[in-house]
């Protein structure tokens, strides 16, 4: 087994309930998210235009929204930037030339069920195929979850393979999103990971706190500090409208915990593809304590045709983050290309 690639693990692994059991504010809160296009567009004051193929649409990829990020949305604006990344449209259902449904390589790179390599030195796990809320232009919409994941049997070999493994230092908790898990599930899991020895780092990428800061719970943030690795949080905000006070709360919790926070973002047509918006973005995230670290230029997945940036733009956009940002809040402009050794930078 190459240790010059990344090692991409998915373990399909769903919270837990029981019968009778009262369940945490954010399981609550995720339980009431909206799930159809009708339901959030009359939240929101619009008129379901086009509802047959946003309905049709959803049928491919189903819609999810906490309401906590809905009601960071403009009433009454149809074009609301966040609005639009979660919002199925026709546009989705076009067959746009050189969008793929693997558009980063996960399944060529598969060595068995679960198991890929990307970039040396750390491994990604897959933790679950769930997410808070569903991106319309979600590199991994298309992923074979239900095939393509390690089952809670082959934990034990996940284990060992990182452990024979001694230029492993780090681990990513991705998915789905990593803070969908439990927290009984996750301190197991954190529990058999800290007990490799190579390991150094935690990383942890997730969309919760932005779109659902009541994942940061008290009993999070203990499982968290209490990790001898040292803690990483990836967080994913595309809009400074996305940077609520709740979630400046949270990041102050997870700072005061030990934990190093980072942001990326997708650049997206209609969205945040202007200067003024992705500076806004810098200086709102860098006030909460989060530092700017990608800017990720669309992954050409199926579906998501729509949200692509031209490549003139891509240049201006680049020119004028730098002349309007000091240094350390100019985020990495990077292409994720198949097969490659590691981010490209753009």
């Amino acid at each position: 087994m190459s240790s010059s690639r990344n090692i991409l693990i998915a373990a399909h692994i769903i919270p837990e309930t029981r019968a009778g059991v009262q369940l945490p504010a954010w399981q609550t809160a995720l339980a009431e998210a909206f799930k159809d296009p009708q339901g959030l567009l009359s939240h929101l004051q619009l008129k379901p235009e086009n509802l047959a193929d946003r309905q049709l649409a959803q049928r491919q990829f189903s819609l999810k929204v906490p309401r906590h990020y809905a009601n960071l949305m403009t009433k009454g604006d149809p074009h609301d930037p966040l609005l639009r990344q979660v919002l199925p449209c026709r546009e989705e259902m076009v067959d746009t030339p050189g969008f793929i449904d693997d558009p980063v390589g996960d399944l060529q790179a598969k060595q068995q069920p679960g198991l890929l390599h990307k970039y040396q030195g750390r491994v990604l796990i897959l933790t679950t195929g769930a997410c808070g809320v569903h991106c319309r232009y979600c590199f991994r919409r298309h992923y074979p979850y239900q095939n393509g994941t390690a089952t809670p049997g082959q934990w034990q070999s996940i284990l060992d393979t990182i452990r024979r493994q001694a230029t492993i230092q780090e681990v990513i908790l991705s998915g789905g999103d990593p803070l969908m898990i439990n927290d009984q599930r996750l301190e197991k899991m954190l529990a058999e990971l800290q007990a490799l020895p190579q390991l150094k780092r935690l990383r942890l990428h997730s969309r919760l706190p932005v779109v659902l800061p009541q994942r940061i719970t008290p009993e999070l943030l203990e499982l968290l500090s209490s990790n001898r690795l040292q803690g990483v949080m990836v967080l994913h905000a595309n809009h400074p409208n996305e940077i609520s006070p709740e979630l400046a709360e949270a990041c102050e919790k997870m700072r005061a915990a030990g934990i190093t926070l980072l942001n990326q973002s997708v650049l997206l047509k209609g969205v945040n593809d202007d200067a003024e918006t992705l500076v806004r973005l810098s200086e709102r995230l860098f006030e909460i304590g989060v530092m700017p670290y990608y800017l990720h230029l669309l992954d050409r997945v199926s579906g998501a045709g729509h949200f692509e940036v031209e490549p003139d733009r891509i240049e201006l956009l680049k020119r004028q983050l730098l002349q309007q940002l000091p240094g350390y809040l100019v985020p990495r402009m990077v292409r994720e290309i198949a097969g490659e050794a590691s981010k490209t930078p753009v």
